[in-house]
C-alpha cells in the first residue's frame, strides 16, 4: 500500500499550534507533526514505544529526567510508559515519529 502526503494522511489538531498528520498500520503508526512556535506538549505517558526525528526547526524534549534541545537530524526514543513532553521556542518544528503498537488517535 502507498500513501501520498498529505492527501492520504488523516489530520488532527492535538492542541492549538500542534497539527499531526498520521497513517495507522496493523503494527505501527507514523506521524508527521507541525508544531508552531511557543507550543507546549504537556508531560504524559502512553504504552507505545515512540521513535522520532526532527525534520526541521527545534524542539526541547524531556524524557524521564533528561532534557535536550533537539535540532534538524536529531533522533530520540521514548520507551513505553516513560513520562515525556516538550516545547518549541521561537522556531516552528517539523517532526516525524513512529509508534508501536499503533497510537489510537481517536482518543487523543
Amino acid at each position: 500500500m502507498f500513501y501520498n502526503y498529505p492527501k492520504d494522511f488523516q489530520a488532527k489538531e492535538l492542541l492549538p499550534g500542534w497539527l499531526v498528520h498520521y497513517v495507522v498500520g496493523e503494527h505501527m503508526s507514523f506521524t508527521y507533526h507541525t508544531i508552531q512556535p511557543n507550543t507546549t506538549a504537556k508531560m504524559h505517558t502512553h504504552p507505545n514505544e515512540q521513535l522520532g526525528i526532527i525534520i526541521d526547526g527545534e524542539f526541547e524534549m524531556v524524557i524521564g529526567d533528561e532534557k535536550r534541545v533537539l535540532k534538524k537530524g536529531d533522533m530520540y526514543r521514548v520507551p513505553p510508559n516513560a513520562t515525556h513532553g516538550g516545547y518549541t521556542y521561537a522556531k516552528k518544528a517539523l517532526i516525524f515519529e513512529a509508534f508501536s503498537p499503533p497510537r489510537n488517535y481517536a482518543k487523543l
